[in-house]
């Protein structure tokens, strides 16, 4: 519990305070990175992370874990550009990788699968604590010029060290499963082969808008990129059963549906909800603070959507029909995103969060579970670090692609909405009756304004409101994309089979076998 308050106050925290810390590192539309390479370390992490657990025991990589997240967080307190703190969130990601995927693993090992969703109270109690305290303290921290002599959105990053200590202490103190090490050989070939295909992939998916898709350097990256999978493909097929994620593994019905559903899940997800909080602030013009509360209604629809469902699962074994009504409450509320424009009431906007809240709850502690309760108990970390690693991935591709699209068309359409109120009175008056409007307004024509957005605070609302509508119909764009998307997901959902629970946790089951084992070898 402590690991994953960790894991989800970081990634809320992060929400309302992007805008602020881009700004002030003269890098709004450099932000993607300071997101991707944090997705990128933390998604390639995560299989080795439940695979060396398996073998050497969950404790000593769970207090790795911690202790990367906490200098990776330290270090990215102290960056001075956008650059740097891509660099230092890619050092917090490498400790990030292991916190939420062992917390699973942890739980799958003490805790029955029908049993499980009553213990989610309690980590959902956790969850929903950092989820609302995350873009409430973002947007404290951001919102303050300086605490203790340090500018105030560092602190984003510096609380993260006493949490961490505080884990690191309670996990040292009273974590103690029981393990048998069992020898494997450890699928390096794999994990460096998975850097060399993701790693080109995810960034030419960043880049691609600057480079131009078919260009050299793109180009380059697809071939590495193709080479790199490969690569992994073979292999995992020469480490067969220890390999970093085993085809043999994947092949399993339920694993295959899981992890495809938990990628595209991932993509809609990342992807859709990094806007949120950006066209709070910009369209909006919500303080980084109040941008955290009206985050609340969301927070609520996961935690109701996460109740509900493990409630049922307990009661009635039942798990199937929980992804997919949470995918089609996404399908929709990503839908009803897609139209919301520049003027639509808050309250509007709020509701749809919840419905989008109730949808996510409802998808992803359930696909864990079906996933967990399908393998062997010696692979729970393995399969929970598959299903974690490719939910991450979708959301590593999903944060590149749709902030590159974003951005993409982000400046015609400012220019577009420019161009329409010109020709409107109220916006020749405003103009004329301040010419200093008229610099600042050259400012976001001339593509500046995408580097630091905070120049919208001085201009009259009849001037800024062209850039809010030209920002939210680039939003549109984003979330009809992840909307298309999230339908795939759908589809594949409906093929997830329903095996009934298991009574045991994995550790019962280990102990079970053992002692069968011992039992037959005098026969």
């Amino acid at each position: 519990m402590m690991g994953m308050f960790l894991a989800a106050l970081d990634q809320t925290i992060m929400a309302t305070a992007t805008r602020t810390i881009a700004d002030d590192l003269h890098g709004f539309d450099l932000q993607a990175w300071a997101t991707t390479a944090f997705l990128i370390t933390s998604t390639i992490s995560t299989p080795l992370y439940g695979k060396l657990s398996d073998i050497y025991g969950r404790r000593p990589f769970f207090l790795l874990a911690i202790a990367i997240f906490i200098v990776g967080s330290f270090l990215c307190g102290l960056s001075d550009n956008m650059w740097q703190l891509a660099a230092f969130r890619a050092i917090q990601g490498l400790g990030a990788g292991g916190l939420m995927s062992l917390a699973l693993a942890i739980i799958g090992d003490i805790v029955p699968p029908r049993e499980r969703a009553k213990y989610q109270g309690f980590f959902l109690a956790v969850f929903g604590t950092a989820s609302v305290l995350g873009p409430i303290l973002g947007g404290f921290f951001a919102g303050a010029d300086q605490i203790l002599f340090t500018d105030g959105w560092r602190w984003v990053f510096y609380l993260n060290v006493p949490i961490g200590l505080a884990a690191m202490a309670v996990v040292a103190r009273v974590l103690h499963l029981p393990h048998h090490r069992v020898d494997h050989r450890i699928d390096w070939p794999g994990a460096l082969t998975l850097i060399l295909g993701l790693v080109p992939l995810l960034t030419v998916a960043e880049q691609g808008r600057d480079w131009g898709w078919t260009s050299g350097r793109s180009i380059l990256c697809y071939v590495i990129g193709v080479v790199g999978l490969i690569g992994f493909v073979l292999a995992e097929r020469a480490y067969k059963d220890e390999a970093l994620l085993p085809l043999a593994l994947l092949g399993k019905r339920t694993v295959a549906v899981g992890v495809t559903a938990s990628t595209i899940l991932g993509m809609a997800m990342f992807g859709g909800l990094m806007t949120v909080p950006l066209y709070l602030q910009i369209v909006k013009g919500s303080s980084a603070t109040v941008a955290g509360l009206q985050m609340i209604p969301f927070v609520v629809g996961i935690m109701g959507g996460s109740i509900i469902s493990g409630q049922l699962i307990a009661k009635t074994g039942r798990y199937r029909i929980f992804p997919i009504v949470g995918s089609v409450f996404m399908v929709v509320a990503l839908f009803l995103f897609s139209l919301i424009g520049a003027d639509t009431p808050l309250w509007r906007t709020m509701l749809v969060m919840v419905l989008m809240g109730l949808g996510l709850g409802s998808n992803m502690q359930p696909m864990i579970t079906a996933v967990q309760n399908a393998v062997s108990p010696r692979e729970i970390g393995t399969a929970t670090g598959a299903v974690t690693f490719f939910r991450s991935m979708g959301g590593t591709l999903g944060t590149a692609v749709f902030l590159s699209v974003l951005f993409n068309v982000l400046p015609g359409n400012i220019r577009d909405a420019y161009a329409a109120a010109r020709t409107t009175p109220g916006f020749q008056q405003a103009l004329a009756s301040d010419p200093a409007q008229g610099e600042l307004l050259e400012t976001a024509m001339g593509g500046a304004g995408l580097a630091d957005t905070s120049f919208l605070n001085r201009l009259a609302d009849v001037i800024a409101h062209p850039f809010k509508v030209g920002f939210a119909e680039s939003v549109h764009v984003v979330y009809l994309i992840a909307f298309f998307v999230m339908i795939l997901g759908l589809i594949v959902v409906f093929f997830l089979p329903e095996l009934p629970l298991s009574q045991r946790s994995a550790q019962q089951a280990r102990a079970e076998d053992e002692l069968q084992a011992t039992g037959d070898a005098p026969a």
